[in-house]
């Protein structure tokens, strides 16, 4: 009889929390703290009830202490393999809940056969952590021995792309000819894509490729900080000059994905200082880069910087100063709290990444694991910190964004297939190993659609390390 396999990922970080994964004639219950689950799940004709029904329901409950705090589902037809109605239908609905100091980050990819290397089963990821807002005042307490320590032995928990959370401000752009035109020259695969189609066509279908190529986080930064994630790297540029002079959106400086606009910069900064003056002992760091940002893209000036900060520390009415990537390495906890330096920003530094094209261009993650495998004391020596890079980046195979492009569905972005998979490979090696990297060097740990096992294993290690 026809079915559709869901592959259900877990962790949970908080005791007598559960997760139930439940499909017509199966439940699975998970309730173990600090555990990778990974369990399958059948959505299977011989379980529904009537002749012509070919629609089951696929849904996880979480529970704390016997109470609900969260309930998503989706309707599967197992003929055809598509969703139908459900909460998580789309990746843009599949927003992390919070409830009584619990935070629970998941996401849902609608998968089709198995095309382009890409799974044949749908892929969903639960988290269950404790709300992170103020876990850096939790492993180094002012006052305490761990503050005393330097803030280069923490080990960050980092979101990869942060200003592609929304596809707001790309589509407001998306409606010009110019910008599609302009991507068409700049992106190989959005040239691939647009090769096999009218121009009309493209322009339709301009919002999906988009989708597949460039979204990498699903929450506001605000739900992300409060996961835990004290590590982002922004890339500040201007709109594409086919389409500034036009001004679809505001001439202010935005997060560039190519010629891609996303957050803005400003609303960045508003919102990393509110959250700072709003919890007292933590430290936030950010890293300005513009590789892959085309010249196109005006770059900002060291004084169009300076004034963005300025306005985004002024809320702190001096509570707040900048920190430089000196004090980041040399100062103490205490000393970076005590000088106001809670936000330290600096252009770009040569450090140590496990990035590479080939080693992140991947479905299943091994590559990754690969590259991790190659880290020691030796290699990270010189360089001002590590970047663990957790994230597969598949939009750099074409296949498999082609096809997720065409197949137009909005949970069928390919960096949301390899996100469960990869974190069940990469988020237990950084547990079992990360012991391994030379202790007294900053670590940062980067994920797409940043979640709470990525903050918990890297909150864990932070702990380790100053202890």
């Amino acid at each position: 009889m026809p079915s559709k396999g869901v592959q259900c990922y877990s962790y949970i970080a908080v005791s007598g929390c559960e997760i139930h994964f439940s499909v017509p004639g199966t439940n699975i219950v998970k309730n173990q703290v600090k555990v990778f689950g990974n369990n399958h799940l059948e959505v299977d004709k011989k379980n529904l009830k009537g002749p012509f029904n070919f629609v089951g329901t696929f849904s996880f409950r979480v529970l704390h202490d016997g109470n609900e705090i969260a309930n998503e589902s989706v309707n599967i037809n197992v003929v055809s393999g598509n969703l139908e109605a459900g909460t998580l239908k789309t990746m843009e609905n599949q927003q992390a809940v919070a409830s009584s100091g619990i935070i629970v980050a998941y996401g849902y990819y609608d998968a089709g056969p198995g095309v382009a290397g890409l799974p044949s089963s749908d892929q969903c990821y639960v988290t269950v952590t404790s709300d992170q807002s103020g876990w850096m005042g939790q492993v180094a307490p002012q006052g305490s021995g761990q503050a005393g320590q330097p803030f280069s032995k923490l080990f960050l928990p980092a979101a990869h792309d942060i200003g592609m959370n929304s596809m707001q401000n790309a589509d407001a752009v998306l409606s010009s000819n110019a910008i599609v035109d302009a991507l068409i020259k700049i992106n190989p695969t959005f040239a691939k894509i647009a090769s096999m189609m009218s121009h009309d066509a493209v322009m339709a279908i301009a919002p999906n490729i988009v989708r597949g190529l460039a979204i990498t986080q699903k929450d506001t930064l605000s739900t992300i900080l409060s996961l835990g994630c004290r590590y982002f790297e922004f890339r500040p540029a201007y709109l594409h000059n086919a389409i500034r002079g036009l001004h679809p959106i505001p001439d202010v400086l935005y997060f560039s994905h190519s010629a891609i606009p996303g957050m803005a910069y400003e609303r960045f900064l508003a919102d990393t200082v509110s959250f700072l003056l709003a919890h007292p002992d933590e430290i936030v760091v950010v890293q300005l880069r513009w590789d892959g940002v085309p010249a196109e893209c005006a770059h900002p000036s060291d004084q169009d910087l300076a004034n963005y900060m300025n306005n985004a520390l002024a809320a702190s009415n001096g509570g707040l100063v900048q920190g430089s990537i000196d004090d980041m390495l040399h100062l103490t906890i205490s000393q970076l709290r005590e000088q106001h330096k809670r936000l330290i920003l600096f252009n770009p530094v040569d450090s140590f990444s496990t990035y590479t094209d080939a080693g992140n261009a991947t479905l299943n993650g091994d590559s990754i694991i690969a590259e991790f495998n190659q880290l020691s004391p030796q290699v990270q020596a010189g360089k001002p910190f590590t970047n663990l890079q957790c994230q597969a980046t598949a939009s750099n195979i074409r296949d498999a964004v082609v096809y997720s492009v065409l197949a137009a569905n909005a949970s069928s972005s390919c960096l949301l297939a390899t996100k469960p998979i990869c974190d069940a490979k990469t988020l237990p090696w950084i547990v079992q190993n990360a012991g391994r990297l030379d202790g007294n060097q900053l670590v940062v740990a980067m994920n797409d659609f940043f979640d709470g096992a990525t903050a918990d294993v890297c909150i864990d290690w932070s702990r380790k390390r100053l202890s």
